[in-house]
């Protein structure tokens, strides 16, 4: 009998410092794997005695290089541009979903990593149709289609990196298998993308409104249910199990299609907090929004100020869509957990997040006002648009 193998294998992480990218990391090192967290900032939280912190660049292709001796898998989270005044950002965000793919994939080929698993998005799919119980089959939206950098960027992204599947590595040692895993937003306690923004919101008086049909749907995924994936997929892409994950993409959620304002009912009460009744059109929304783009592209070299909403997040929380874990079950054993937002409001209470008692000042009365102007004058703007485009 051969003696076994106790090395350990190692995996590398991009964007390792984020949210997800640290979970991740914690639970595949908790399964007796190596963990490398590969970022250009250190996670917030402490790491976990074992882990190693690599400080790196996606764009820089010998940084990802250096970083991936040895690396046996590498799961690309590394993105920008996701929410926000970071949707706004052209340059960097072709920089790093782009670049730093293609830096990602060409790096995996030349060190010799058999594995990539890369973290896409529903928006390679979806830009504002209506998606109902849709699968894997659905081509990807027409590039020009995209009303956000991201979405085209991450779309691009996916490509390049199934394109790669069975691509000859460097050392002559077999071919890269790659995969694409495409989350619906992600929620838990301690998320930093868009839960502290939404609550920052919530506190400050700004979510006075819902708006769109309120039997839209959509989906989230609990961070846990994403790492479970995650894990799921790298394991279907080894000999093991026939490499049925190579050259594959997978729709990831919690199974769940919910309202996306009724989702988060749960944590605007949690908080102490009423919940709105005034419904707007998502038409009208989206005209604000792309007013607010419209200013910030005017003026976000001068004051880079956060939209209160962009288009793309305004379809993306206001148009059904929703999709199939079937795939993601069949042939990654992948059975998503029930969560619900308890654990999130409560981590927020623990920091300090509720109703404060607060004077009514000037400047509260000057916010406020300037506010019920700008919607009155997005809503004389958009009403003759709204009556030409129904007649």
């Amino acid at each position: 009998m051969e003696p076994a193998n106790t090395a350990k294998e190692t995996v590398l992480i991009t964007g390792g410092g984020g949210y997800f990218g640290f979970r991740l990391g914690c639970a595949i090192y908790q399964k007796g794997v190596d963990v490398i967290l590969f970022d250009v900032v250190k996670p917030l939280q402490t790491m976990p005695e074992g882990i190693k912190f690599v400080q790196g660049d996606v764009c820089c292709l010998s940084e990802v290089e250096k970083a991936l001796r040895d690396v046996i898998c590498v799961f690309h989270i590394a993105s920008y541009g996701m929410s926000g005044r970071e949707q706004l950002n052209r340059k960097l965000i072709e920089d790093v979903n782009v670049k730093g793919t293609e830096n990602v994939i060409q790096a995996c080929k030349s060190t010799g990593v058999s594995s990539l698993v890369y973290t896409s998005t529903y928006n390679v799919i979806f830009g504002g149709q209506i998606i109902e119980n849709g699968d894997e089959s659905l081509p990807y939206l027409p590039l020009h289609l995209h009303p956000d950098h991201y979405s085209r960027t991450k779309s691009l992204a996916e490509m390049k990196v199934l394109e790669a599947n069975g691509a000859e590595l460097g050392n002559r040692k077999g071919v890269l298998r790659t995969c694409a895993l495409r989350p619906a937003g992600i929620y838990g306690p301690g998320e930093q993308r868009h839960l502290p923004r939404i609550v920052s919101y919530i506190e400050r008086g700004l979510f006075k409104f819902v708006y769109g049909d309120p039997l839209s749907l959509v989906e989230f995924v609990h961070v846990d249910n994403l790492v479970q994936a995650h894990i799921l997929a790298s394991e279907a892409l080894k000999a093991n199990k026939k490499h049925i994950a190579a050259g594959q993409a997978y729709f990831i959620s919690d199974g769940r299609p919910v309202n996306n304002f009724e989702f988060f009912r749960p944590l605007v009460e949690g908080l102490g907090y009423k919940f709105p009744t005034w419904r707007l059109p998502l038409s009208l929304v989206y005209f604000f929004a792309f007013l607010t783009e419209v200013v910030h592209f005017l003026v976000g070299h001068v004051y880079n100020f956060q939209p209160l909403l962009t288009r793309t997040e305004v379809y993306k929380t206001g148009v059904t869509h929703y999709f199939s874990m079937e795939k993601a079950r069949k042939e990654l054993g992948y059975e998503p957990q029930q969560y619900s937002l308890n654990e999130v409001v409560e981590w927020f209470r623990s920091r300090g997040c509720g109703p404060k008692p607060r004077k009514y000042t000037i400047m509260c009365l000057v916010r406020d006002g300037g506010l019920l102007l700008l919607l009155i004058a997005v809503m004389l703007s958009w009403f003759p648009s709204a009556v030409a485009f129904s007649l």
